[in-house]
């Protein structure tokens, strides 16, 4: 049996891929609010998906491993969310940095994060910028929301992906219903959020309002954006198809990544 999980590797294990210069994905999420119906862990998606994508490139002749899912993302907009979990950017920043330079180390250079929280991607670039600027070492990251959501149209169409993209909707609820079916509230899945208002102003985002046609940034939190988790898509359109294409194309596509990466090292 192939093992893919770092966690699952004895120390002689370990110690015999260290020689092969392995991929090794890292994949992040967080633990936050995505809707009454929807898992929060959204990290436990990221985990498995970068599961999928080192089982495909090993399959291929690249030997990919997965580190430890760091479950807990950056802060940003979730903070109000009882039982949530995130680590402010700066203890994010040092943790991605300790979890590098261990890596480092050790010799393991072809390194890539899975990542699946937006709250993440700026630590993210500023620790990769760091690395690139002081060892000229590149290490992409794969967002796979933003990656999904550009292939929900070609997955349901435009009209539906129009409506059903959003927090708490598609992407993430979909890949929920297939990888996690049993842990779905199907009793809970509220009907498309209207925009509450600020100061008379209708929400636009996270983090925003929108004014004369321009969206204005504010320090809002979730209760004032989307007091239920969810926010500019409708969970209704959702389903665990639209998550077994979204999880098949985004593990295709990573695979394929690794292997034009390390195609074109050196």
């Amino acid at each position: 049996m192939t093992k893919f999980r770092m966690g699952e590797l004895t120390g002689g294990e370990m110690r015999a891929l260290a020689g092969e210069g392995p991929v090794i994905l890292l994949p992040l999420g967080s633990h936050e609010d995505q809707g009454p119906h929807a898992p929060m862990g959204d990290y436990l998606s990221a985990e498995r998906v970068a599961e999928r994508i080192a089982a495909r490139a090993t399959a291929q002749g690249i030997r990919t491993l997965v580190a430890p899912v760091l479950p807990f993302g950056g802060a940003d907009y979730f903070g109000t969310m009882p039982g949530g979990i995130a680590l402010s950017q700066a203890t994010l920043r040092a943790v991605l940095a300790d979890m590098f330079a261990c890596l480092l180390r050790h010799g393991f250079t072809r390194l890539i994060v899975i990542n699946g929280h937006g709250g993440n991607v700026q630590a993210i670039h500023e620790v990769t910028q760091d690395i690139y600027r002081a060892r000229k070492l590149l290490i992409p990251s794969f967002y796979l929301w933003r990656v999904g959501y550009g292939m929900l149209p070609g997955i349901v169409g435009d009209e539906v992906a129009k409506k059903a993209a959003g927090h708490g909707a598609d992407p993430l609820t979909s890949v929920a219903m297939h990888l996690f079916p049993e842990w779905i509230r199907h009793d809970m899945v509220p009907p498309a959020p209207v925009a509450p208002e600020v100061k008379g102003l209708k929400v636009s985002g996270f983090g925003t309002v929108r004014f004369e046609g321009v969206d204005m940034a504010v320090p809002i939190e979730l209760d004032e954006t989307a007091p239920n988790g969810v926010w500019g898509g409708d969970p209704r359109l959702c389903s665990a198809a639209t998550g077994a294409a979204l999880v098949e194309q985004l593990s295709e596509k990573g695979a394929r990544f690794i292997a034009h990466w390390v195609a074109r090292e050196g």
